[in-house]
């Protein structure tokens, strides 16, 4: 633990920096999870026992229409054992759902609408699922989603095992343990295992914590911020009480529109600011100087 948290690790200075969270999740409107026991490599969908020209076709398919692709796996022992794995179909925009469904052949997902699906269709597929947290732990892309991934889950896995699954890469190494709720897409960082049960318990009553919260990937990054900061402002964690609506662009910041069910409506100056010392966004990468997004609602 103690080398993993040192300020030579990308998260261990992301910490000590006290660097922000908000805007900082991956853009997807939906998400596919497949199943794939095993070892994965840096590049799990081309790297793993998952055949590559499968899984190269399955993420030019979904990423075209802002599908995201993850291979995912239960905690415990990784043995490729064969046989049907499942598959976690979501959609994270208010309003979304998450299926599931087993399969014999992976194959079969490329008969997936992915058009349809980005759009918020599923179309019958699977059967409606509970909400689950996706836990980054693939160590051959980041040391610290492999190690305090790993911690994390081994903390939570056993009385939480229906709900959690590893998974290959949700970005933001930095902020490791990184975790995605679904079908939400709310997606955390530096999580404890306390976070993890106040997130899924708050997911199950149809609210979202903000304890950790990064954002909601259906947004973009200036749209996660402005939401958080709406949500903040008003103690508001109904998960589907707002929407990001249009943003324009001025010298100074971007202006995001943030709606709320009742009506009322809210303008949010979005600003990026880059942040001092460089330091590394992944173990092994050089420094760079990352950009936080500063949110203030500026008026109603």
């Amino acid at each position: 633990m103690r080398s993993t948290t040192a300020e030579t690790t990308c998260a261990g200075l992301a910490r000590a920096l006290g660097e922000p969270l908000p805007g900082t999740a991956a853009v997807a409107t939906a998400w596919l999870c497949l199943e794939q026991r095993g070892p994965w490599g840096h590049n799990a969908l081309l790297q793993s026992h998952l055949d590559p020209d499968l899984g190269r076709e399955l993420d030019r398919r979904a990423s075209a229409h802002g599908v995201r692709v993850q291979l995912v796996r239960r905690p415990g022992p990784h043995a490729d054992t064969g046989g049907p794995r499942q598959v976690l179909l979501g959609h994270s925009a208010p309003g979304g759902w998450l299926r599931e469904r087993t399969v014999d052949d992976p194959a079969e997902l490329l008969g997936l609408d992915f058009a349809r699906i980005a759009a918020g269709r599923h179309d019958g597929w699977g059967e409606p699922a509970d909400p689950v947290l996706l836990v980054c732990t693939n160590g051959r892309r980041d040391r610290c989603c492999a190690v305090l991934g790993r911690e994390l889950v081994e903390r939570v896995g056993e009385h939480r095992r229906e709900a959690i699954w590893e998974t290959t890469h949700t970005g933001g190494h930095r902020f490791a343990p990184a975790a995605v709720l679904l079908p939400t897409g709310y997606t955390y960082g530096r999580l404890t295992s306390h976070q993890v049960d106040s997130a899924l318990a708050a997911a199950a009553a149809g609210k979202v914590s903000l304890d950790g919260l990064r954002g909601r990937s259906a947004w973009s990054r200036a749209g996660q911020a402005a939401e958080i900061a709406v949500r903040r402002e008003l103690g508001e964690d109904h998960a589907d009480a707002l929407e990001v609506g249009a943003a324009s662009e001025t010298d100074e910041h971007t202006e995001v529109e943030v709606h709320h069910r009742d009506g009322r409506c809210w303008r949010v100056a979005v600003r990026a600011e880059e942040l001092d010392p460089p330091r590394a966004n992944s173990c092994g990468k050089d420094a760079v100087r990352p950009f936080a997004l500063r949110a203030r609602v500026i008026r109603r």
